[in-house]
């Protein structure tokens, strides 16, 4: 791997988040009292992207902010150590925001902000670069039409490519654009209420129906479920010391599915190592505070693999 070059680039929001805790969600026209109260860098792109970088995956963000984005968050992200070059600011745009609120369930409902990643294909510049270099590229959230069109110009010249449409699936994606990008790519990510939309729309029972090198569906507390060229498996869940907060697991486990590619391990040897990833983010409040090291991700897989 030359210098600088991305072993993953991800596309997805890059997000200023604020994460709210109470006992539970409030009913029309009433008010309930904030627990607790975080404002962090976040963003599914961020979260897969940065967490990525710190396991030492060669990792590029491929993203649009606002003018508004804080140098700090920044400052941090280069810090993990990723390729920043197709970071943009776009004037006229405030950044991408989300309010996180997870009552004492841990049910979680959020409000968001897209700024410029939700309209990229308005703003006329086509982040290919890192992507066209890479070993693997992951779409996540941001503007169905302008992943998709990225996706037709790197596909079949040497990327592999997933489509992970995350929270987006409920409002930006339909029957059309999820054929289209999947027709385009080696594999899909989800949770199960995703999958459940992505069935919808498909006219399908079972995600795991959908002819992918690798389908991949999240279930929370019950692991995971894969279909690996054809054969469905289960992945275990790896429990951690504790659990506070949801927040980024899902995408700390796709970061550790590609560390594990990166490190030489096979799908489902990489898909236990992401579960092992997950696991510490659940720990503390936040995407980003409580990455782990590669070794404890190891160390804390070890029995599994």
């Amino acid at each position: 791997m030359t210098a600088g070059r991305p072993f993953l680039s991800v596309y997805g929001h890059v997000t200023v988040d604020q994460i709210i805790s109470i006992k539970r969600f409030p009913e029309i026209n009433e008010s309930v009292d904030v627990i607790s109260k975080s404002t962090t860098l976040g963003g599914t792109g961020t979260n897969i992207a940065m967490t990525a970088a710190r396991l030492g995956v060669p990792t590029a963000i491929c993203a649009f902010v606002g003018e508004d984005f804080p140098h700090r968050y920044e400052d941090e992200m280069r810090g993990s150590g990723l390729i920043m070059d197709e970071l943009v600011r776009v004037k006229g745009y405030e950044s991408s925001q989300a309010i996180v609120i997870n009552d004492s369930e841990m049910l979680q409902r959020v409000i968001f902000h897209q700024g410029p990643q939700g309209c990229a294909s308005k703003l006329n510049n086509m982040l290919m670069e890192n992507a066209s270099r890479s070993s693997h590229v992951h779409f996540c959230t941001g503007e169905p039409d302008y992943y998709i069109s990225i996706m037709e110009a790197i596909y079949g010249k040497g990327p592999k490519i997933s489509m992970d449409p995350a929270q987006e699936i409920y409002k930006m994606w339909n029957k059309e654009r999820i054929g289209k990008a999947l027709n385009l790519s080696d594999s899909i990510f989800c949770n199960e209420y995703e999958a459940r939309v992505i069935e919808k729309n498909l006219g399908i029972k079972d995600v795991m129906e959908i002819d992918e090198a690798l389908v991949v569906r999240t279930e929370g507390d019950r692991g995971s479920t894969a279909k690996i060229d054809g054969e469905v498996v289960r992945i275990p869940l790896i429990e951690g010391k504790g659990y506070v907060d949801a927040t980024g697991a899902g995408d700390a486990f796709r970061a550790g599915f590609y560390c594990g590619l990166y490190n030489g391990y096979g799908i489902h040897e990489s898909l236990i190592l992401a579960s092992a990833t997950s696991s510490f983010i659940v720990e503390k409040v936040g995407a980003l505070t409580n990455t782990p090291k590669w070794d404890e991700v190891l160390e804390r897989a070890e029995r599994y693999l």
